[in-house]
């Protein structure tokens, strides 16, 4: 079989590429080739990517050990996104630990605050406006800097970081190696500042020891650090204007939560499962033995990649997943991950996006599209890179 070419989705929309449903009705896992790298298999069906996912039989660091790793970009992400256990597992657990409810619902009304003070400067300021510069991107970036503790006068400065970290063009990397070295001295920093002043913040939290007595390195912090500053504001930042594009293309939907944003929690997972956020399934993993994933048995070596997107339209999990349905119960989407790799910061989205999309729906509910799109095309994750809306 010859491998077909990969990535599918587009970069200019939102929709699911046609590619992933044909390889959901064919027997077996796809075989597929990246624009660098090794041929691969890609897994699209919901049973066969929570099996990637999940099973400890698959490795993501492997991919730092083989020159031939398949990937979209020239560049491989690091980070503890590619990590395994038990290196990841420790990480995770201190972020369990400082990322609890109570200081994540802590946070809830400064994102419904300051989500409201966006608005009041649109509406003061008139329109058009421009959802993504004007909304979408201060108020997650607001959240996530309140909750690392940095400073309002800084906090330009993490979304320069934050872009460069997430650039896919090559002529970029020096640039983004800069970067990354001015924001590691600036967490490293944070976190001596905690030592010396402990507070009752998530950044003190990551610091403690946990009830072994053992805590975070240096490196280890600053990892998990980038990985809450990336998927906490990056993510949220794209799928605010995502949410709403697709809300005004099925116009009843939005008329339903004007009439009732007490559906808006459950709007959102539906939203989360409907977007495909990302262009691809970036990271790769390599099976530790032979595993049968499905029809396909993966031979040890074997590269996989596993298509959130795809999993969450797969139509044996979701009835009828290409229709847009704020009714449907969600649960179980991927739209966060799954297994070792979960979102750690997903309770913390979630709060940003409805409160985000809750204000909106309040206090603009004639909200309407007023131009072209302009789309990121550098860059993990797809959304707008400009949405022109006004309102009456």
């Amino acid at each position: 079989m010859t491998p077909l070419a990969y990535p599918f989705n587009r970069f200019t929309d939102l929709k699911l590429a046609e590619p992933y449903r044909h390889a959901q009705q064919a027997p077996g896992l796809l075989r597929i080739q990246m624009p660098i790298g090794a041929p691969a298999w890609l897994a699209t069906r919901y049973d066969d990517v929570r099996l990637v996912l999940g099973d400890r039989r698959f490795s993501r660091s492997e991919a730092f050990r083989r020159d031939d790793s398949p990937r979209a970009f020239p560049r491989i992400a690091g980070g503890i996104v590619m990590m395994d256990p038990p290196q990841l597992t420790r990480i995770r657990s201190r972020a369990a630990q400082a990322f609890t409810r109570r200081r994540v619902e802590a946070l809830r009304p400064h994102a419904r605050d300051y989500a409201h003070q966006l608005i009041d400067r649109m509406l003061a300021a008139g329109p058009p406006a421009d959802l993504v510069n004007d909304y979408a991107l201060p108020l997650p970036l607001a959240l996530i800097c309140e909750l690392l503790g940095v400073p309002v006068q800084d906090r330009d400065r993490f979304k320069v970081w934050n872009d460069s970290l997430l650039s896919t063009r090559p002529e970029d990397a020096d640039q983004t190696q800069r970067h990354l070295g001015e924001l590691a001295a600036y967490i490293k920093n944070l976190v001596a500042e905690r030592r010396r002043e402990p507070r009752d913040d998530f950044m003190t939290a990551l610091t403690q020891a946990d009830e072994k007595g053992e805590s975070l390195n240096e490196e280890q912090l600053l990892l998990l650090c980038i990985a809450i500053l990336v998927a906490g504001y990056e993510g949220s930042a794209s799928q605010i204007p995502n949410f709403i594009q697709v809300l005004l293309d099925n116009p009843a939907q939005w008329q339903q939560l004007k009439a009732d944003p007490e559906q808006i929690p459950q709007a959102v997972e539906e939203l989360l499962r409907y977007i495909p956020l990302a262009s691809a399934a970036m990271f790769v993993h390599y099976a530790l033995e032979d595993i049968q994933v499905g029809e396909t048995l993966v031979r040890q070596g074997d590269a996989v990649f596993a298509s959130i997107g795809a999993a969450n339209h797969d139509p044996a999990r979701f009835e009828n997943p290409q229709a847009l349905d704020l009714q449907r119960d969600a649960s179980g989407h991927f739209g966060f991950g799954h297994g070792l790799h979960h979102c750690i910061g997903s309770a913390l989205a979630r709060v940003e996006l409805q409160e985000a999309l809750h204000a909106l729906v309040v206090r603009l509910p004639s909200l309407q599209r007023c131009g072209d799109v302009q789309w990121k095309t550098a860059t993990f994750f797809r959304g707008a890179h400009c949405l022109p809306v006004t309102w009456s």
